[in-house]
């Protein structure tokens, strides 16, 4: 097995970009493993784990551009990097949509002069100056970009609020704006429930949920998971609700987020209080509500969507998959789920609560003493969000790019302490093409001994075609669900099961 690199400087490329040099570098002959990344600290620990890391990385920058190749043979490796060179000196494809060119915001308005909405999808660094730009030619903002200070999305939301508009993030991954699915969504149809949400999965789990039951959503607003902190003060949370109770077009309201701070649900109550619209709140873990005739405090975000479509007046019930609880080898010890959805992750840690009166471990915990720093070699049940920051520096977030995910995979599917491994499936628009075509390779030599439990997240309309991705997964041996709550419940059961019989 060779292992060759080559260090690029003084070249940007987006992460979706490398994502797509990584892919057709491993689909040539002889290579085992392929990655196309920016040389940060974070990938290069990934890189050591996986056995790709060389020397010669060491003395790269954190902005360079490194191509590293595991192939069969030098020849293999070496004409893997000559493809490297000729994919890295490509020309971006030109779409035909549209006469003028865009360059950047300026370009972009007097191309489209009635634009009222910008979508910031830029570095990190760079994505506070973008949406200052774009607030100061009265527009309304979504930046989708993560790695965004607290102290400019402050700003920034602050600035919004005074000029009479939303600004919606960052690391803000799913709205529906007026019918348009932007970032991470799914095609729902319009409808008369609204939906604010501090967490993007979130946000889809339960505009999913509604959809297929039957009802439709009128607006989908993301604030961001940082919103509910203290430090902003549910500045866009506030901001967005507001919005709902005075829509005509808006019956029912669903509020959504990871919990917020005390002195931010004691505005978001204020708020409700003053509205004689239904309001459904789920903040993922219990806490002290008030008592409001017109609200309702639900836990579990598929619980949520049922109770809206049912005040509604839609009973339709989604059918959940039964299956018998798995008999676990008792030598196997622990759970582990491995997470694009950063809201499903803090659910399933909520869950786990309440079987096991404790946290597992985690990247992301819901408490500090619970955190995790070394996702590859835990020792304990642990939940694994690989869309959060550290995971999406340089590399394509997790719903759209498979790589990092598949790496854990294989790498905890050969442990012998792992008992259980749960999955998010996440599909709708802007994630990837065919999440099981890149799961099923993987899948099918996983030690049989493992289980591997799928949430699958999407409509019948969503282009992938959620039937299909999910009947596919199944035939690869998977144990498949609709609803993260059902899935993570599940497996929690069988874990359950399994040491109650120790």
């Amino acid at each position: 097995m060779i292992v060759k690199t080559q260090i690029i400087q003084g070249k940007y490329l987006d992460s979706v970009k490398l994502m797509l040099i990584s892919k057709e570098l491993r689909e040539q002959e002889g290579v085992i493993d392929a990655v196309a990344i920016l040389a940060t600290s974070e990938n290069r620990e990934i890189l050591v784990e996986t056995d790709m890391m060389v020397d010669a990385i060491s003395a790269a920058r954190e902005t360079d551009i490194v191509i590293v190749v595991k192939a069969k043979t030098e020849d293999a490796a070496l004409s893997a990097l000559n493809k490297a060179e000729v994919l890295l000196k490509a020309p971006a494809a030109k779409g035909s949509s549209s006469k003028v060119p865009i360059h950047n915001l300026n370009s972009a308005l007097k191309s489209m002069n009635s634009a009222n909405l910008c979508l910031i999808s830029v570095a990190g660094k760079y994505a506070a100056q973008e949406a200052d730009s774009a607030l100061d030619r009265g527009l309304h903002v979504m930046i989708f970009s993560d790695n965004v200070s607290l102290e400019d999305e402050l700003k920034l939301k602050q600035k919004a609020i005074s000029k009479g508009l939303l600004l919606m993030g960052p690391d803000c991954g799913t709205a529906i704006i007026n019918g348009c699915p932007l970032g991470f969504a799914n095609a729902v149809p319009k409808g008369k429930i609204g939906i604010v949400s501090a967490a993007g999965t979130g946000l889809q789990e339960v505009s999913v949920a509604i959809a297929n039951r039957g009802c439709g959503i009128s607006q989908a607003f993301g604030t961001g998971g940082r919103d509910g902190k203290a430090e902003i003060g549910g500045i866009m949370l506030s901001a967005c609700l507001d919005f709902l109770i005075d829509d005509p077009e808006t019956e029912l309201i669903i509020l959504i987020g990871k919990t917020p701070d005390p002195e931010v649900r004691a505005k978001l109550w204020k708020q409700i209080a003053g509205t004689d619209k239904p309001v459904i709140v789920s903040f993922l873990q219990a806490v002290e509500t008030p008592i409001l005739p017109n609200l309702e405090y639900i836990i579990p975000l598929d619980a949520c969507a049922a109770r809206a479509c049912d005040r509604m007046g839609i009973s339709n019930t989604e059918p959940v998959e039964q299956y018998t609880l798995l008999q676990l080898p008792p030598e196997r010890k622990y759970l582990i789920g491995l997470y694009s959805g950063g809201t499903l992750c803090y659910e399933a840690q909520n869950l786990y609560m309440q079987y096991f009166n404790s946290y597992p471990l985690s990247n992301t915990p819901i408490l500090a003493e619970y955190k995790t720093e070394d996702v590859f070699h835990t020792k304990g049940d642990c939940f694994v969000d690989l869309g959060s920051d550290e995971f999406t520096v340089g590399r394509a977030h997790p719903m759209i790019d498979y790589s990092l995910r598949l790496k854990l995979l294989e790498q905890i599917s050969s442990r012998g302490d792992v008992a259980l491994i749960l999955l998010d499936i996440v599909l709708g628009y802007g994630s990837n093409p065919d999440p099981a075509k890149e799961l099923i390779p993987v899948l099918a030599h996983i030690n049989k001994e493992i289980p591997v439990i799928c949430h699958v997240l999407g409509t019948d309309t969503d282009p992938q075609d959620t039937r299909m991705q999910a009947g596919k997964l199944r035939e690869a041996g998977a144990i498949v669900f609709r609803s993260h709550h059902a899935a993570a419940d599940y497996a929690l059961r069988c874990v359950q099961q399994q040491r109650r019989n120790k």
